[in-house]
This record gives C-alpha cells, structure tokens and sequence, in this order.
C-alpha cells in the first residue's frame, strides 16, 4: 500500500510529466497524438516511478513508447528541473502502455451482451480454461 508520501511525490511527477509530454508533442509539430499520464507509481524508497501512458490513436502506442523510453534520461532531466524545488532526487523512471480502457471496453461488451456466449458458442471456446 502507498504511502501519502508516495502518493505525493507520484502526483507531483504525473502533473509534470504530463507538460513535458504535451509539450514535446506540441513543439515537434505532430499531429493527431494525444499522450496522457493515467498512473504514477513510486517505490517504498522513492528510488523508482512506474508511469503508466495512454497513447491515443493506439496503432502509433508502441513506437511513441519506444521513442519515450529511448529519451527517459532527456525526460527525467526535464523534470529534475521543474521540480528541484520539491524533491531532492528524482526517481528514475519506467514507462508502460496503460491498457485498462481495452479491459474496460472487453468487460462491457461481455455486459452488453455483444459477447454472448449463448447466442454465439464460438465464444465458449475462448473462455474456457485450460
């Protein structure tokens, strides 16, 4: 369980994150590519932050991702910058492609009855547990 501590300086680093991104996006002139920071998660010793990214449209997730993390230490010094003031060291930072609103979506079509296995018994296949 978190921390207030953690929950803290994880909030402080998605709201910087978040310009940094935005800003990146903004000033390299491209289009159509909305990056949004869902989750910070810091480490019991602050030493570590998993950040969690929503990449819309999602055909371009994985490259952005890759270019993200090729640039982690260019970010990380930018956000050393913004928040010098506030944390001594900054967590080194990991990123991932948050993929909960395609878990949400396959919940509520298996909800809506879009997914039914009554109706369709291909469906049946699928969940079985092996």
């Amino acid at each position: 369980m978190e921390t207030n501590r953690q929950k803290k300086i994880g909030g402080v680093i998605q709201k910087d994150l978040v310009d940094i991104l935005q800003g990146e996006v903004r000033k390299n002139g491209i289009n159509n590519l909305v990056i949004s920071v869902s989750k910070v998660s810091v480490t019991s010793d602050l030493s570590v932050a998993t950040v969690y990214l929503s990449i819309f449209p999602q055909d371009k997730a994985k490259e952005t991702l890759a270019g993200i993390k090729s640039n982690s230490t260019l970010i990380k010094h930018d956000l050393s910058q913004r928040v010098r003031l506030q944390l001594r060291r900054v967590p080194n930072l990991v990123f991932f492609i948050d993929d909960s609103l395609d878990y949400i979506e396959k919940i509520d079509n298996a909800l809506s009855n879009r997914e039914n296995p009554i109706e369709n018994r291909d469906l049946l296949e699928k969940r079985r547990k092996s």
